[in-house]
């Protein structure tokens, strides 16, 4: 009787370790996943931000997030002090990292001798429209770059992606010039956070993206939307990351040697 009991708790850590392992297994990138999908994050108002990376760890997958300074839910801005440890820890969990432009600066329409009309959305120039040469672009791209490298002590890798996705062959050369590759999305990849609860509740952008994101698409989302009423992460997130892994899905990172996926926007 006593060698039968110790035979069925050998059997019950058993199983209850081969349960735990298949828990820990259904969250890692598969290992014959033989497609690319690369996910990025827009910082928005951050509300989001804290389930964001808490998703990406679990699942154990990385991302690449565009940071402006944009003002939070929390009443301070995305690139203060107070967010450091926030950005600390995404660079301790091997994310990367590119510029949004410091001030949320909009693309209005291109300007007299290469230069283009911009609108930033933040800082002590908000809302006016303002004409910005090569120099000046370069400077609000760099100025996010040299922001993070004192908040983290490690530098942007060389991309950025213009708020909205509005840009013009003008602009795109402007970042060119100063050493910084423009990154957008697949049209696949508009992960609709920004739209609008009641039109687009959470189950459908989470079917349409599940089903229509293919190899190679770069995605976007954000750290936290004003204007959504239901939140789209975790709702959304999480279930998608599963999704794609089950449909054989790697998920890398930005930049990459293919210069195409530079070139999809909204």
């Amino acid at each position: 009787m006593k060698h039968q009991r110790l035979i069925s708790i050998a059997a019950a850590l058993l199983l209850g370790c081969f349960s735990l392992g298949t828990t820990i297994n259904a969250y890692a990138q598969a290992p014959n996943c033989n497609k690319t999908v690369y996910l990025t994050f827009d910082t928005g108002n951050m509300s989001v931000a804290q389930t964001v990376a808490d998703i990406l760890k679990r699942q154990n997958v990385k991302a690449t997030f565009f940071l402006a300074n944009e003002k939070t839910f929390r009443g301070d801005f995305s690139l203060d002090d107070s967010w450091k440890p926030y950005w600390q820890e995404l660079v301790k969990d091997g994310h990367h990292f590119g510029s949004h432009t410091y001030d949320h600066t909009y693309f209005v329409k291109d300007g007299p001798k290469g230069e283009v009309f911009e609108k930033p959305q933040f800082g002590p120039k908000a809302g006016m429209t303002i004409l910005y040469n090569e120099a000046l672009m370069c400077k609000e791209i760099r100025r996010v770059d040299v922001r993070f490298q004192e908040l983290t002590g490690q530098s942007l890798q060389r991309i950025w992606r213009a708020p909205g996705g509005k840009t013009s062959p003008t602009l795109i050369r402007m970042g060119d010039m100063c050493g910084y590759q423009h990154i957008g999305w697949a049209p696949a990849g508009f992960l609709g956070d920004e739209l609008s609860s009641d039109k687009y509740p959470n189950q459908i952008l989470l079917e349409k993206a599940s089903r229509q994101i293919q190899n190679g698409d770069i995605t976007m989302a954000h750290l936290g939307i004003w204007s959504r009423k239901d939140p789209w992460a975790p709702a959304v997130l999480e279930p998608l990351i599963v999704n794609l892994k089950q449909r054989g899905f790697c998920f890398g990172l930005l930049p990459t040697a293919h210069k195409n996926l530079a070139d999809q926007s909204k």
